[in-house]
C-alpha cells in the first residue's frame, strides 16, 4: 500500500521521488528488484509478511563517527543550531524518506525525536511537542509506529547502567524516561514498547553486585509494565538481546537468557524478544538460532534487521544483504506463524565512507530487496520441499509406544535402563544435513 507523500516547506531528498518496484532487471540503484509490497506470497502480501520500518537514529540522528574517527556525513536537516528547530527538520526530513521509500512503520528512541532538555520537566515538553507534530504527519500520510523506546544508554548518568545502577537517583532518571516514551508511544498508536539494556550490565564483579542489580531490572520492568498498561498501551513489551558492548558483560546476553529472566521473573505474559541480526552473532550464535529459540519458547516479537561484519569484532550495524542469512531467518519466522504485531525495523546505517543522501535510499533498498527475495525462497522450501516432514521424521521414535510414553512422563530412569538392555545398540540413522543445506542451495 502507498502511503501519502510527506514533504514539508522544503524537500531534503531532492530528485528523488517515490522508490517503486522495477524488477530484477532494472539497473536503476532507486528502485526495488524484489520487493514489491503489494505482491501476494502466501496468503499475505509482501508488506504484510515482513512489515518494515526505518529507524530514526541511525538514519537521521547517526553522522559517519565510528570509535576512531569523528562525524563525516553532513546532512541538511542538521543545520539549525537550536535544538528543538534541528528536531522539527530532522522529523520533516525522517517522513519524506518513510513515505518516499514506502515502508509502513517507523520506531525511535526519545531523544531521537526530541532533545534532552535541561530539566526532567523540560524533557518531557520537548519529547510532547515532537509527539504532537509527528502525530499530525502520520495523519497525513498514513505512517504508523512500530514500536517507540527510550534512550536509557547516551546520557553519563547511564554510565553504571540505568534500571540496574547503583544510585537510587539514577533509576528514578530512566524511569520518568520511561514514562514519558510510553506516553508517546501510545500518543502516536505504537504497536510496540522496546527495552534494550544498553548499559544494563557490569564491567567488573568486583565492584557489583549482579543479583540485586538483576532483581532491579526485574522489578523495573514490572512496574514500566504496569503503567504501560494504565494508560492503555496494549500492545507487546519488547526486550532485545545483546551479549556485550558497551558493557563487558549485559544481562540480556542472548535470546536464551532474556527467555529464562523473563519467565524467572513472571514477564513472559507481557514481555517478548525484539531479536537483532547482529547482536545474535556477537553472542557468538546465527541470527536463525536466537530467532530459534524465541519462537520456541512462544516469545518472538520482533526483529532488528541488520548484519556485523565477521572481520569487525563490534556491533556494526549494516544493511542486510546476505540472502542466505535471511532465508534462514525467515524460515523460522514463517514456521512460527509470521511477525504478528511485530515487524522487520532495519536497525542499521550506511557506512562512515558513505555521505549522499541518495546512499540512505540505497541501504534501504537493499535490506527491503534483500528480505523480500528471501521471503519467496523461504515460503517456496517451506510450502514445496518436504522439509518439515523429514525433519519430523527424525523423531518419530517419540511419536509412539515407549518414546511417546517418556514425552508424558509416564517411564522412570529404570524403565529407561531396561528399555536400554532389552533393545540392545541403536542403529545409525543419519542426519542428513548435507541434503538440507543442498536443498537450501537449490532454491536460491
Amino acid at each position: 500500500m502507498a502511503r501519502s507523500l510527506f514533504v514539508g516547506e522544503r524537500e531534503y531528498f531532492p530528485g528523488i521521488g517515490p522508490i517503486a518496484f522495477e524488477g530484477r532487471e532494472s539497473d536503476n540503484p532507486l528502485a526495488f528488484k524484489f520487493y514489491d509490497s503489494a505482491h501476494v506470497v502466501g496468503d499475505k502480501t509482501m508488506e504484510e509478511h515482513l512489515r518494515f520500518a526505518v529507524c530514526y537514529w541511525h538514519t537521521f540522528c547517526g553522522k559517519g563517527a565510528d570509535p576512531f574517527g569523528e562525524n563525516t556525513q553532513i546532512f541538511p536537516w542538521d543545520e539549525p543550531a537550536e535544538p528543538m528547530a534541528a528536531a522539527h527538520a530532522r522529523m520533516d526530513a525522517a517522513f519524506e524518506l518513510f513515505t518516499k521509500l514506502g515502508v509502513p512503520y517507523y520506531c525511535f528512541h526519545d531523544r531521537d525525536m526530541a532533545p534532552e532538555g535541561d530539566s526532567v520537566a523540560e524533557s518531557e515538553a520537548n519529547l510532547a511537542t515532537m509527539v504532537d507534530a509527528a502525530a499530525e504527519r502520520q495523519r497525513a500520510t498514513g505512517m504508523k509506529l512500530l514500536w517507540g523506546t527510550a534512550n536509557l544508554f547516551g546520557h553519563p548518568r547511564y554510565m553504571n547502567g540505568a534500571a540496574t545502577n547503583p544510585d537510587f537517583a539514577v533509576v528514578t532518571h530512566a524511569a520518568a524516561q520511561v514514562k514519558a516514551a510510553l506516553d508517546a508511544t501510545v500518543a502516536l498508536g505504537g504497536e510496540n514498547y522496546v527495552f534494550w539494556g544498553g548499559r544494563e550490565g557490569y564491567a567488573s564483579l568486583l565492584n557489583t553486585n549482579t543479583k540485586r542489580e538483576i532483581e532491579h531490572l526485574a522489578m523495573f520492568l514490572h512496574k514500566a509494565r504496569d503503567y504501560g498498561r494504565s494508560i492503555g498501551f496494549k500492545g507487546t513489551f519488547l526486550v532485545e538481546p545483546k551479549p556485550m558492548e558497551p558493557s563487558k558483560h549485559q544481562y540480556d546476553f542472548d535470546a536464551q537468557t532474556v527467555i529464562g529472566f523473563l519467565r524467572h521473573f513472571d514477564l513472559a505474559g507481557d514481555f517478548k524478544l525484539n531479536v537483532e541480526a547482529n547482536h545474535a552473532t556477537l553472542a557468538g550464535h546465527s541470527f536463525a538460532h536466537d530467532l530459534q529459540m524465541s519462537v520456541d519458547a512462544g516469545l518472538l516479537g520482533s526483529i532488528d534487521a541488520n548484519r556485523g561484519d565477521p572481520q569487525n569484532g563490534w556491533d556494526t550495524d549494516q544493511f542486510p544483504v546476505d540472502l542466505y542469512d535471511a532465508v534462514h531467518a525467515l524460515l523460522v519466522v514463517l514456521a512460527g506463524g509470521g511477525l504478528r504485531s511485530g515487524g522487520l525495523n532495519f536497525d542499521a546505517k550506511v557506512r562512515r565512507e558513505s555521505v549522499d543522501l541518495e546512499d540512505i535510499f540505497i541501504g534501504h533498498i537493499g535490506g527491503m530487496d534483500t528480505f523480500a527475495r528471501a521471503l519467496t525462497v523461504a515460503h517456496a522450501i517451506s510450502g514445496n520441499s518436504g522439509i518439515a516432514e523429514r525433519r519430523e521424521a527424525r523423531y518419530a521414535s517419540f511419536d509412539a509406544g515407549e518414546g511417546a510414553a517418556f514425552e508424558r512422563g509416564e517411564l522412570d530412569l529404570a524403565a529407561l535402563r531396561d528399555l536400554a538392555a532389552t533393545a540392545g545398540e541403536p542403529a545409525h540413522t543419519s542426519g542428513k544435513q548435507e541434503w538440507y543445506e543442498n536443498l537450501v542451495n537449490q532454491y536460491l
